[in-house]
């Protein structure tokens, strides 16, 4: 089911089951300013579609296409910016696998390691390892 008011691309990237289980985690923007109060902010939605252009195309954030998205690549690395400050994407993953561990879908007989967030020591024993 698409909604009437989302961009076909942005339906396509970020379905309407991805933006249930999103939306809730994404930080409140505070109120506009009633003087001076800037141009409007555009869709979370869009914002988050075209991040996910970026990491499936591989292309710069100058290079999203803003009239498919109605917001600027600037637009969403600045939201990819404050979601990741503001920790979405853990909770969205903790979210994620829980549905899944209630569905009885997680299985551990395939694992990925990622090591890009592990210390690497250069070959030193640390001093627990000594003993």
């Amino acid at each position: 089911m698409i909604d009437e008011g989302v961009p076909e691309r942005v339906a396509e990237l970020v379905p309407d089951g991805l933006w249930e289980r999103i939306q809730p985690l994404l930080p409140q923007r505070p109120p506009r300013r009633f003087r001076h109060p800037g141009r409007l902010p555009r869709d979370d939605r869009s914002a988050l579609a075209g991040i996910v252009h970026v990491l499936i195309i591989g292309c710069t954030w100058g290079q999203v296409p803003t009239e498919q998205f109605g917001c600027s690549g600037i637009t969403c690395w600045r939201r990819l910016r404050d979601w990741t400050e503001a920790g979405v994407w853990p909770r969205l993953h903790q979210v994620l696998l829980e549905e899944l561990r209630a569905a009885g879908m997680r299985g551990l007989e395939t694992a990925v390691v990622d090591g890009s967030h592990v210390r690497a020591l250069k070959g030193e024993l640390t001093p627990a390892l000594h003993q």
